[in-house]
């Protein structure tokens, strides 16, 4: 598998499964009769990120991702979202600027050097900041964003998470 596949196929994915969990978090309050912008503020702890921030992480760790693999300057989104609509468009641009890489902007991305400022003199080679760093982080903002959810009583259910699989027929 390329860095390209194993960096844009994931994001996307997801990012599209996420955009279909706020289409049942809409439809399960409007069931209840309240707002369904309610729900972006409810969280699992009182020290995690509300629902809000948890999507906007996910949408900042898939552009990142990208972006620092590819030596590109990730969009820049202001973290105003305050509704589910606002949400949307913000997944569905990082959605599209991920549609916008190739195979070839990958070219050389595993070995690419990424500093970071908290790496504090230090670098982490592309494959390493893709495998041990941004996908585990990806999926921790996205799995909570999920559980929130969940957790407030939208029927999510495991399906719903892994979204479609490709399959292939035998023979």
């Amino acid at each position: 598998m390329s860095m390209y596949e194993a960096c844009i196929f994931p994001l996307q994915k997801m990012l599209t499964n996420l955009e279909r969990w706020l289409d049942k978090a809409v439809a399960f309050a409007e069931q209840k009769k309240i707002d369904p912008n309610t729900l972006l503020s409810a969280r699992l702890a009182p020290d995690q990120f509300p629902l809000v921030r948890q999507i906007q992480a996910s949408c900042d760790q898939a552009k990142f991702t990208a972006a620092r693999l590819t030596g590109k300057e990730p969009p820049k989104h202001p973290d105003t979202e305050q509704t589910i609509e606002e949400l949307r468009i913000r997944l569905r641009a990082v959605h599209e600027y991920l549609g916008t890489f190739t195979r070839e902007d990958f070219e050389g991305a595993a070995m690419r050097a990424i500093s970071l400022v908290y790496f504090e003199g230090r670098f982490i080679y592309g494959k390493d900041y893709l495998n041990e760093l941004q996908l585990p982080n990806f999926y921790f903002h996205v799995t909570t964003a999920y559980s929130i959810l969940r957790h407030n009583g939208v029927d999510l259910g495991k399906q719903d998470f892994l979204g479609s699989i490709t399959t292939h027929p035998k023979g």
